[in-house]
């Protein structure tokens, strides 16, 4: 306890935000400085770092991850694992940056998402929502040395919500503009985004998941390209899309639920594609379906996902008294990097400035952890105990 009443004394605190998310890339860190709390907030990145799992770590997590039957001995030995793993890049990376342990004030870990089960989709009477994620903190904070602060979701929970997405709370602290309506755009393995209008009136945010991100194009170009991701979106610019297909995905029933709400890979998963094209009666690689054809195709079913929910927005529906001002997207995660789908969106959004999340000050790559980082501060400094996420693990 003396390590937190030393850390409630102090003005700024040192926090290494850690997000592993639903691609299964690898482990994003955002090393940031904080301040104040809530609206108050005041954050700058000094570092950060993606570093990538091993073929070896990514196929242990895909034994347990979006499934619903799993060895129940594998799953509690990967969470203690996972936590030391964890904690090793923690190690190995503040090695490399030639920064101190003790120099680090606050571990933030999201852990491992492996199953996301809202009582919508699991439809289980007098059952609550429920998400899982692992990753022990206990073991990321005994063997960093570094307290730490995990299991967010939980309270989100506990709370009557669905676990995700809790961007909700960092993006409104940091980003808020006055000046515009603000869409923070999330593409990971799921898209999400956070609705910011610019009279900054909280009950008028909405953050919602809005269906595949790059879940199903990492898939299927792994599955036929051998590769872990369609780099820049060059695969999907050379096919064609299909757009009877096309269609067919875009009545998912997810797509069509009101927003906020919460999705995963276990409705957005290989099976939803491989049914669709049986019941068309088409086959990849064929005259009809080539595979660049079918990246093509869920790329642009990633980009009209998006698309839908923008424009189903309070802005875009004049609904609102910010509907007369000028909405900009920002966007980060893995899916800002892909040119053709980024071009998509700019296309087909074009009263909207589609901009790279960099230019808010934040690399794309990191925000999502320096998301965590906030949440973290808010436990330990907020003052609203209903944002107040987080299991404290002492070392």
């Amino acid at each position: 306890m003396n390590s937190i009443i030393k850390l409630l004394q102090k003005d700024k605190r040192i926090i290494l935000g850690l997000m592993s998310g639903t691609s299964l890339d690898g482990l994003d860190m955002a090393l940031c400085e904080v301040s104040g709390s809530g609206k108050a907030t005041r954050l700058q990145v000094r570092k950060h770092e993606t570093v990538v799992f091993s073929e070896e770590l990514r196929e242990k997590i895909k034994e347990v991850f979006a499934k619903e039957s799993v060895d129940l001995q594998k799953l509690t030995i990967l969470n203690v694992y996972l936590g030391e793993v964890f904690a090793e890049i923690v190690l190995e990376t503040l090695q490399k940056w030639q920064i101190n342990s003790q120099d680090i004030d606050v571990i933030a870990s999201h852990g491992q998402t492996v199953f996301h089960a809202p009582k919508r989709l699991h439809k289980l009477q007098n059952m609550p929502n429920a998400t899982l994620q692992i990753a022990d903190i206990d073991h990321i904070a005994t063997k960093t040395g570094i307290l730490t602060i995990g299991d967010f979701r939980q309270k989100h929970l506990a709370l009557g919500g669905e676990g995700a997405p809790l961007a909700l709370y960092g993006d409104y602290f940091l980003f808020s503009s006055e000046e515009e309506n603000r869409i923070l755009l999330n593409i990971g393995g799921i898209s999400n985004f956070t609705f910011l209008p610019a009279n900054n009136t909280f009950k008028e945010i909405i953050c919602s998941d809005i269906g595949a991100g790059n879940t199903l194009i990492d898939f299927f170009t792994q599955i036929y390209f051998n590769k872990n991701y369609d780099e820049n979106g060059d695969i999907a610019r050379t096919g064609k899309c299909h757009y009877k297909l096309l269609n067919e995905l875009l009545k998912h029933p997810f797509l069509a639920e009101k927003m906020p709400k919460t999705t995963g890979q276990e409705v957005f998963k290989a099976t939803f594609v491989e049914n669709t094209l049986q019941d068309l009666g088409i086959q990849t690689s064929s005259k009809k379906l080539s595979e660049a054809d079918l990246i093509c195709t869920l790329t642009h079913f990633t980009a009209q996902s998006i698309i839908k929910h923008i424009k189903e927005l309070p802005n875009e529906n004049n609904s609102s008294n910010i509907s007369n001002l000028t909405t900009s997207i920002y966007v980060s995660g893995g899916g800002v990097h892909n040119t053709f789908l980024m071009d998509l969106l700019k296309e087909n959004l074009p009263k909207y400035k589609v901009q790279n999340f960099e230019v808010l000050g934040v690399s794309p790559d990191a925000k999502e952890a320096v998301l965590f980082a906030v949440l973290a501060n808010e436990r330990l400094f907020g003052q609203n105990k209903a944002w107040q996420f987080g299991k404290i693990a002492l070392v």
